[in-house]
This record gives structure tokens, C-alpha cells and sequence, in this order.
């Protein structure tokens, strides 16, 4: 395969930040912090013994402040990001197909905003046990953890690609589970199955079901990416399957909305179609997985080596799990990791294919 960069691989390269980008994130930045201080006095004269502990826990009204923080942050930053030149498709998207991707990376971000800060101000109350919050810590610590949560998530929404959205879905993933992992109130919960910690009627346990909710909202928004993306290598020549691009995003659309269904329909609260979410999420992964020799010809070769090594992984995890080795929670663990694993690794893949790295494309193994 001769030396070409299609616009796929251009535009998968994160852009790099612009003056205005880095301008834009610092002014929001400082409008937080200002509405951090005001809302931790506020917070400091009304909330009866704020602590890091405790009834009235300091993390969960940090959560939410930088929750709403990152909500406006990646409205304006995704929104904006559509003048940049590498972003400019986007402006020809249907209106409907727009929101969506909108709504999906606005959630995420905000989602992804709380549970870190839930998760971080938990981890600082182990080892500041008891610990008052008094107004002049309220006010320093809310306008710190909003600022710095108005300054990342607009850098982040305002230079999204293919790349960038499967490390924020790893990232998000990771820490939403974790963070459910950590608070659940049933400490042998693994004992059960993976889907046990969706069960609870707290914070935990919608922590985890909205974490699945967002992860296959963003999940669908890579279908926009991955298509555009696939349809441009096809055009550049890279890959010669002309309908690779509808088959893969269609497949991911349906990994997003099994993924979905998966937390909006929990173990507990209908057991089939929970089951039947998550089985329709294996089989659309092994479909790709399986059917990607066939139709993503063109991708590097070692992509398929990769995609072989998790084909291994997964039929060794069903062998093991069938004979007893492992049980239904780590089954589940491990396949839920492989999946998440496999679209990192091919986005990855996605964004340098065709780029001219002679001797590493043009075919399967």
C-alpha cells in the first residue's frame, strides 16, 4: 500500500489547542472559581456540620457543583469547537444527529466531572476522618474543584475526535465502576455478579447504572466519528470495502443502546431484558471483532494482531468460565474489560491507518 494520509487519519489526530481555545478555557475557568467561592460561603452558612464525613458530606455537594460546572463548560466547548477547520464537518450533520452527539458528550463530561470528584473528596475523608469543613475551606475548595473542572472539560469538548472519545469512555468507564465499587453498601457484592452493584436502592448504585447510561451515549456518538472516519480511508483508498463504514457504525450504535439498556434496565428490575442488553453488547463485539478480517482489510497489521489477541481472550475467558474456573462476577469483569479494551485499541488503530507507516498496513496478518 503506497504512502497516503486520508482525512480520517488527519482528523483523528487531536487538533492541537489554539490561543483562543487556551484563552477561553482560562476565562471559564476563573468565572467558576468565582461561582465556587460564592456557592462554598453559601454552602458553609446553611449546610448543618459540613464535613468530609459524616451526614452532610462535603464530596456530594462538590460533586454536584462540578457537575453542573462541567455541564455548561462542554455545552459551550463542543458547541463552539464546530468553527475549528478539522471540525467544520459537524456544521453539515442533521440538526436532530447534532443534539444527540451534544447531549452525549454533555452528559458524559458531566458525569465523568462528578464521580472524580466524588470519588477524589471520598479517598481525602479515609485519612482526614471527622474533619469539619469551616467556611474558609468551603469557599477555597469549592472554587478550586469547580475551576479546575471548567478548564478541563472545555479543553476536552473542544477538541473531540475518534481518539479522544475512546479515552474518555475508557476514563469514564474506570472511574464510574471503581467509584461504585467504593461506595457500595454491600461490601460482598462481587460474591453475587458484576451487575449485583446496580441493584441498590443509593448513590452507588446510580452511580453505576448512570455510568452504563452515558457510556452507551457516547458509545453511539462514535458512530458519527467512526463513519466519516471510515468513509474518508475508503475514499483515500486505505480500506476497499465500500460498505465498511455503515456496517461498523451501525454495530456500534447498537453496543451503545445495549450498553444503555443495560443500566436503565437493572438485574433486579427485569432480569431478561437486562440479560438480553448485555448479551446483544457481546454479540454486536464479537461480530466487529470476528467479522473485522473480512471488512476492515486495509487496517494496519497489527491491529489484527491485537484483534486476534482479544479473540483468544474472550473464547479462553467463555472455556474458563464454563468449566468453573471462574466465577459469573469475574466472567463478566473480564469480557466487560476486553470489550472496552478492544474499541480503545481500535480507535486508536483507526486514527493512524493509512497515515504511510510503510511495512505496517495494507492488510490482515
Amino acid at each position: 500500500m503506497s504512502r497516503i494520509t486520508s482525512p480520517a487519519a488527519s482528523d483523528a489526530v487531536a487538533p492541537e489547542q489554539t490561543p483562543r481555545t487556551e484563552r477561553e478555557s482560562l476565562y471559564l475557568s476563573l468565572g467558576a472559581q468565582v461561582v465556587g467561592a460564592v456557592y462554598g460561603f453559601v454552602l458553609a452558612q446553611f449546610a448543618a456540620a459540613l464535613s468530609l464525613t459524616g451526614d452532610d458530606p462535603f464530596a456530594m455537594w462538590a460533586a454536584a457543583g462540578a457537575a453542573v460546572v462541567a455541564a455548561v463548560a462542554a455545552t459551550a466547548g463542543y458547541w463552539r469547537s464546530r468553527s475549528q477547520p478539522e471540525q467544520a464537518w459537524r456544521r453539515d450533520l442533521p440538526s436532530w444527529l447534532f443534539t444527540v452527539n451534544t447531549i452525549s458528550v454533555v452528559v458524559v463530561h458531566a458525569a465523568l466531572a462528578f464521580v472524580a470528584t466524588y470519588g477524589l473528596y471520598r479517598l481525602l475523608a479515609l485519612g482526614f476522618i471527622g474533619l469539619p469543613i469551616v467556611t474558609f475551606w468551603a469557599v477555597v475548595l469549592m472554587a478550586v474543584t469547580l475551576g479546575l473542572s471548567a478548564y478541563f472539560v472545555y479543553l476536552s469538548s473542544s477538541s473531540i475526535t475518534t481518539q479522544r472519545l475512546s479515552t474518555l469512555l475508557m476514563a469514564f468507564i474506570s472511574i464510574g465502576t471503581l467509584t461504585a465499587t467504593i461506595t457500595t453498601p454491600d461490601p460482598q457484592w462481587w460474591t453475587v455478579h458484576f451487575s449485583q452493584l446496580g441493584t441498590f436502592d443509593d448513590l452507588s448504585s446510580w452511580i453505576f447504572n448512570g455510568t452504563l447510561i452515558a457510556g452507551g451515549l457516547l458509545v453511539t456518538t462514535f458512530a458519527v466519528h467512526i463513519s466519516r472516519d471510515l468513509a474518508s480511508l475508503v475514499a483515500a483508498g486505505t480500506l476497499a470495502n465500500r460498505g465498511v463504514a455503515g456496517f461498523v457504525s451501525t454495530a456500534f450504535v447498537i453496543m451503545g443502546v445495549m450498553l444503555a439498556f443495560v443500566g436503565i434496565v437493572p438485574v433486579d428490575v427485569n432480569l431478561l431484558v437486562h440479560n438480553l442488553s448485555a448479551s446483544g453488547m457481546a454479540v454486536a463485539y464479537l461480530v466487529l471483532l470476528i467479522a473485522g478480517y473480512r471488512v476492515l482489510r486495509g487496517m494496519p497489521r497489527a491491529y489484527f494482531v491485537a484483534a486476534s489477541a482479544f479473540l483468544v481472550a474472550t473464547a479462553a475467558s467463555i472455556v474458563l468460565f464454563a468449566v468453573g474456573y471462574f466465577s459469573l462476577t469475574a466472567f463478566e469483569i473480564i469480557v466487560f474489560a476486553l470489550i472496552f479494551g478492544w474499541i480503545a485499541v481500535f480507535m486508536r488503530f483507526l486514527g493512524v491507518a493509512g497515515r504511510g507507516d510503510a511495512g505496517e498496513s495494507g492488510g490482515t496478518p
